[in-house]
């Protein structure tokens, strides 16, 4: 019975907000309304923050909110690039480059889970700064429909290749990582 509780707690609360605003997003960008979009990415990206924060200071740190939070960050950013390309806004290879950095990652901890006695996968700081420029992306793309300065739209450019690298950095760090964690399974 305690573990229900877990799901009332602010933090996994705050969590399941972004969750819930997954459609909200998609429709406000397949209809066009940039700046409803850009409102809520950035509400949902400022939660992602603050959810952590919250759950750090208030000890309300739990398995809920551990599997929780990165499903809602994975699905949000997802929802968004795969939307923002049927729109036009996003080149199609980024989204394969980020959709096969996530199912690859996915697949490998799948693998991982069933065949050896590793089941945690903490995120990295690699994997938190490319979640961040992720966002940005996602924001800036957003934000140059309704105010397309010559400026934002190159700094939105540049965020694209950014976001493009470190998703590449944070692939091969997951990699190299995860195969350090596996030998050092086998010496024990």
């Amino acid at each position: 019975m305690t573990n229900y509780k877990q799901v009332f707690y602010a933090p996994n609360q705050i969590t399941l907000l972004r969750l819930i605003l997954i459609p909200f997003v998609m429709l406000a960008i397949l209809y066009g309304q940039d700046p409803v979009a850009f409102i809520l990415v950035l509400v949902a990206g400022i939660s992602d923050g603050v959810d952590g924060m919250l759950a750090r200071r208030l000890g309300q740190q739990t398995a809920l909110g551990t599997f929780l939070d990165p499903i809602a960050d994975k699905l949000l950013l997802t929802s968004a690039f795969i939307t923002l390309n049927f729109t036009g806004q996003i080149p199609l290879w980024l989204l394969i480059l980020i959709l096969s950095r996530d199912v690859l990652l996915l697949v490998t901890a799948l693998v991982i889970i069933l065949t050896t006695s590793l089941k945690h996968f903490p995120p990295s700081n690699v994997g938190k700064i490319s979640t961040m420029s992720q966002i940005t992306t996602v924001l800036l793309v957003l934000f140059v429909q309704f105010q397309p300065a010559a400026w934002i739209l190159w700094v939105q450019q540049a965020s694209i290749y950014v976001t493009a690298v470190l998703t590449i950095a944070s692939g091969l760090h997951y990699t190299f990582r995860t195969a350090e964690r596996l030998r050092q399974i086998d010496r024990a």
